[in-house]
């Protein structure tokens, strides 16, 4: 197989559906593609019933290109990441990935034009994120819920009003700035650097005033973001979490617990907001995002050094929040609700706490005049306690 065998099918495979995300190549499946969280086939010519393991590796090896260091760390680890780039279409963020001794690639698309908090329609915490000098801000949530997108409409944020020098750290490079008032230094791992945390340690002499960080996956890495937001740096990365609590626990849990004072009071002092996301299925089809957003103030901090108890966790002070830019998931659910952006059953289905939505979704019902009960035919038992 050739590359302009294997841009034909990945070309294909792109204009086969409306809001295509992923490509997925897997053996004894078709070529399948991801359209707004569901899985289609794709019809090839001639056609392609069952991906056979030789198609598969053949196709992985095209994606890779003979590059070495690709080539062993998937034959040692077992998976392997790079950039792909299908001329004047698309480029992709592939992953390569061996299962049951085949191979398997699933390819996300990157969109080519860099997004605004406006248009993504994100939280105007957002606008005051784009304002910190320093610190910490981690996006979280779990693979495809569109976390690089919005760090790159806060990147853009910044572009669009300060003369500051950013740096990236990206695996892939996703979004591709431009310098408008601000200068981008993009730099790839494999290409430019092949650690995270090398990367990181390299960036701190590189004068910048921003930061990103594509993922902070490990301990080494998340100790230099904590230097470098120490020594007046803006940190921003992401982390694979479900919420604001948990990824403080996730940061505390990569260290020692005779570190955990000593992180606990780092963590308090550098980090600004923490930011989650998961995405919903929309009600004519599509997604919509929802967020859970926690600023940095006393009682976080508070949180952070001595921990959650009972009336004192970060769900309830991100509850209490609200006027400072905050909001839980369940609050904005129940919003998206409202808007008429998902269902009654969608929201309950992403809840937090599905009690607290159930209780806002009848708020909402109500104040629609909508039933918020099936029971039906109630009436007063007249004859109750009399004597029959």
């Amino acid at each position: 197989m050739r590359k302009q065998e294997t841009d034909h099918i990945l070309t294909r495979m792109l204009d086969s559906y409306d809001n295509v995300s992923d490509l997925n190549v897997t053996t004894g499946k078709p070529c399948q593609v991801e359209s707004s969280g569901v899985l289609y086939p794709v019809e090839m010519s001639p056609p392609i019933k069952e991906l056979t393991p030789f198609q598969t590796e053949t196709f992985a090896l095209n994606l890779i290109d003979r590059d070495r260091r690709l080539t062993e760390m998937l034959l040692k680890e077992g998976s392997c990441d790079l950039s792909y780039e299908l001329p004047g279409k698309a480029r992709f963020r592939v992953n390569v990935f061996s299962q049951r001794g085949n191979y398997s690639i699933v390819l996300r698309k990157l969109e080519s034009k860099i997004p605004t908090v406006q248009e993504l329609n994100l939280p105007k915490a957002f606008y005051k994120m784009a304002d910190e000098k320093n610190g910490i801000i981690i996006v979280t949530g779990a693979t495809g819920t569109g976390k690089s997108t919005s760090l790159a409409a806060l990147l853009n944020e910044i572009n669009e009003s300060q003369s500051v020098h950013v740096v990236t750290l990206e695996d892939p490079v996703e979004y591709q700035h431009p310098h408008k008032k601000a200068t981008f230094n993009q730099r790839e791992m494999g290409q430019d650097f092949d650690t995270f945390a090398r990367g990181l340690r390299a960036a701190l002499r590189q004068a910048p005033k921003v930061i990103l960080v594509g993922e902070m996956r490990d301990r080494e890495t998340v100790e230099i973001a904590l230097s470098a937001a120490e020594t007046g740096h803006l940190v921003m990365s992401t982390m694979h979490t479900v919420d604001a609590g948990q990824t403080v626990n996730r940061v505390l849990g990569m260290f020692n617990t005779e570190e955990e004072k000593q992180i606990r009071i780092r963590m308090a002092d550098t980090i600004r907001w923490i930011v989650c996301q998961r995405l919903l299925p929309k009600v004519g089809g599509g997604r919509v995002a929802a967020f859970e957003v926690m600023a940095t103030n006393i009682r976080v901090r508070d949180t952070m050094l001595h921990g959650e108890s009972e009336g004192k966790t970060f769900y309830e002070i991100i509850q209490d929040g609200t006027a400072f830019g905050m909001s839980t998931f369940d609050d904005y659910i129940v919003s998206l609700y409202e808007r008429g952006f998902i269902t009654e059953a969608t929201a309950m289905a992403y809840a937090s706490h599905k009690a607290v939505v159930g209780r806002g979704v009848d708020s909402v019902k109500s104040a629609r005049g909508e039933s918020t009960s099936d029971i039906e035919n109630l009436e007063v038992d007249m004859g109750y306690g009399k004597r029959r």
